[in-house]
């Protein structure tokens, strides 16, 4: 468990921000800049002494003003992966990794150094320096040395802020593995709320210095209340699931919280979890079962409530225990008359799937 609470002042900004962390996994500070993420990262890492507060981690007080306890930053066991990298020019990746290795209070087994190669595909890279490294391959180093210091937190700050689509798409599976293997609590930040959906299980949004919300990402994500105090439109659906079979037909079923979806064929074995991510944009909305259409998901939902725009609308839906957002037109919503309460049919026309352990 870990909790933060931090006070303070950089002339007209403030920051006073608290919250409890009560689980491993990823858990996204997301906010516009200037929120406040850096700043509380670097308070929980030990690079700012706050005005005022108290941090705690796993039992252990790292912080408390009002005792006059500081912990200093090497002594915390934190790993921090900044947004540039921060590795050596003039060592190999090897001893980039062996840097972190060797400061380390406790430090990895060999098998452990090891493990954390083959999570990482840095094997490769060992006899490179950095200078002759991609984005991507950055990041996994520096991923790689925050790792090998045995921490018990891990900071990871905007790392893929300076990458382009095409090498946030090549991190991003490692990143999935690290969350899935390393059993360490991490927070990350980020304003990309594809990056929160793909990656995290927890969220806490700063606004101005300040905690605005934080919870679960399966039900903030897809909440229109969320979603009109964070500024962003709402996730259609993140929510989790699992490989119920492969059909005759080459595609595979999930079991979720409102049923079952069919999806392309899944390499995963029966009862395998899945992150589960749908789009607004694709859930179309029906007061009638259709009998004829090429969707193959047609769930039943019940309107929680709607958000209007200029010309377009939000209706957020209940499946089973599962929230859903459907972006159509004003005018459609209009014709169909749907309010709070409605009962009808979402048409899934596409699924996005993660692997999660």
């Amino acid at each position: 468990m870990i909790e933060v609470s931090v006070r303070h002042d950089f002339g007209a900004f403030s920051l006073d921000a608290s919250f409890r962390i009560e689980r491993p996994g990823i858990t996204a500070l997301f906010g516009p800049s200037g929120s406040g993420k850096t700043t509380l990262v670097d308070a929980i890492a030990g690079i700012l002494r706050p005005r005022e507060g108290r941090i705690v981690s796993d039992g252990r007080v790292l912080l408390d003003t009002g005792k006059g306890v500081f912990v200093p930053p090497r002594a915390r066991r934190m790993g921090y992966v900044f947004q540039d990298t921060r590795l050596f020019p003039h060592m190999s990746v090897e001893n980039n990794l062996r840097f972190g290795w060797r400061r380390a209070e406790v430090k990895a087994s060999s098998e452990e150094f090891s493990r954390i190669l083959d999570l990482l595909g840095l094997e490769p890279l060992l006899a490179r320096r950095p200078a002759g490294l991609s984005g991507g391959e950055k990041s996994r180093v520096a991923l790689g040395r925050a790792l090998l210091a045995s921490p018990q937190l891990l900071l990871l700050d905007e790392p893929l802020a300076a990458l382009d689509d095409a090498r946030k798409s090549d991190i991003l599976p490692y990143l999935e593995r690290l969350r899935d293997a390393a059993k360490l609590p991490m927070f990350y930040v980020t304003h990309s709320l594809d990056e929160v959906t793909r990656l995290a299980g927890d969220l806490i949004l700063l606004k101005d210095g300040r905690v605005r919300a934080q919870g679960n990402v399966f039900d903030l994500l897809p909440d229109l209340e969320f979603a009109r105090s964070a500024g962003i439109a709402p996730a259609g659906a993140v929510f989790a699931a699992t490989v119920r079979g492969p059909r005759a037909d080459g595609l595979t079923v999930l079991a979720f919280d409102g049923g079952e979806l069919i999806v392309g064929r899944l390499a995963q074995p029966i009862g395998a979890p899945l992150r589960v991510r749908l789009r607004a944009e694709d859930i179309m909305l029906a007061l009638e079962e259709p009998k004829a259409i090429s969707a193959n998901n047609i769930l039943p939902a019940t309107v929680t409530g709607v958000q209007r725009r200029d010309s377009s609308a939000e209706v957020q839906l209940l499946c089973g225990g599962v929230k859903l957002v459907s972006r159509i037109t004003a005018a459609s919503l209009a014709r169909l008359g749907i309010a709070p309460g409605t009962r009808l049919f979402a048409i899934v026309k596409s699924v996005t799937v993660d692997p999660q352990m």
